[in-house]
């Protein structure tokens, strides 16, 4: 049986199409809905070129980085083979789908995001008698645009130096740059949850020992977390961002030691609190700090590019310096949503 894969000419513009990536544009060549109830079935367009040059990327039996280069053709897969490796180390080590609220994706660098007061009048939904007024929730474009920030890293690695290694090896260097990637982003939003996306929407700040917080200055115990845990109403405090020594101080608290919460971090690798919250550790977060936020309504994160790659230096075999790149910001959906405790 003949099949589309198998006479498709790859070229480099395939790459430069303006809103579509590369597997997008193999994809309106060749749809995968044409392999339904064949062989192919499960396969993305990319995977498919994969097939048709034979090249086999991970496993035992995976191929060296030269089976791309056999041929012109084969050699315009290996940017999308560096994009996807990074893109699975960004998503190996990602924690912001559990402290982002929403993605939004443009072409540009220019986003304003949207605000809206929380809590109080604004949001009640009153009684309304007959011909009165229908009470209003104002929406509104913010003042400052959010800021783009372009995180990457270069790879250095001349060809004739990676050539004969398996890519299944090759793979786990690029997963690594994935992995700083996506702690830089981490590191980001941080940032803004503290000080704001620019439009004055500062993290409210509390210190343990100082009212309205109990306690003492430089001990975190768990009286201290109910009472952050009270500062966020209407909002509910479900996920905890928490530096390395804060993460130490919750985990020797009595009240975490519950049985229930021990079986759910075996079973699943997370971790919450009695107090219903996700926990989470960062080395991207201060010491003395722990963030609460409630993550259906605090962050918005806008993507202004996913993961490129220097294509016309990788596909021509003048890798000796290539960028991998990314194009982030984030933005304050609910001030009130997050807050911050200093220990």
């Amino acid at each position: 049986m003949s099949y589309q894969f198998d006479n498709l000419k790859l070229e480099k513009g395939m790459y430069g199409v303006a809103g579509k990536s590369f597997t997008a544009v193999l994809e309106s060549e060749d749809p995968s809905e044409r392999y339904k109830g064949t062989a192919l079935e499960g396969l993305d367009a990319y995977q498919r070129q994969l097939k048709r040059f034979d090249i086999r990327v991970k496993g035992t039996g995976s191929d060296v980085v030269d089976k791309f280069f056999q041929s012109a053709q084969s050699a315009v897969l290996f940017p999308e083979y560096v994009s996807r490796s990074v893109w699975q180390g960004m998503e190996e080590n990602n924690v912001l789908p559990s402290i982002v609220a929403a993605e939004t994706h443009i072409d540009g660098m220019d986003y304003r995001s949207i605000s809206s007061a929380a809590g109080g009048s604004e949001k009640e939904l009153r009684r309304v008698e007959a011909g009165a007024a229908i009470p209003q929730t104002m929406i509104k474009a913010q003042g400052n645009m959010v800021k783009l920030h372009k995180r990457g890293r270069m790879l250095v690695a001349p060809y004739e130096a990676i050539r004969y290694q398996k890519l299944d090896l090759f793979s786990v260097t690029l997963r690594q740059i994935g992995a700083y990637i996506s702690r830089n982003l981490l590191e980001d939003a941080i940032q803004v949850i503290e000080n704001g996306d620019g439009n004055g929407n500062a993290a409210e700040s509390f210190q343990v020992g100082t009212a309205p917080m109990g306690g003492t200055a430089g001990k975190l115990t768990y009286n201290e977390l109910v009472d952050f845990w009270a500062q966020f109403d209407p909002y509910e405090m479900n996920t905890l961002l928490a530096s390395g020594d804060m993460m130490v101080q919750m985990l020797k608290m009595e009240e975490l030691r519950d049985p229930m919460t021990g079986l759910n971090f075996q079973g699943t690798g997370k971790l919450t609190t009695p107090l219903g919250a996700n926990l989470i550790r960062t080395s991207a977060l201060g010491q003395g700090k722990v963030i609460g936020l409630d993550r259906r309504y605090a962050l918005e994160m806008v993507r202004g590019s996913d993961v490129t790659v220097e294509y016309d230096k990788l596909i021509d075999r003048q890798l000796e310096r290539a960028a991998v790149t990314v194009v982030n910001g984030f933005a304050k959906v609910f001030q009130d949503a997050s807050k911050v405790l200093t220990v």
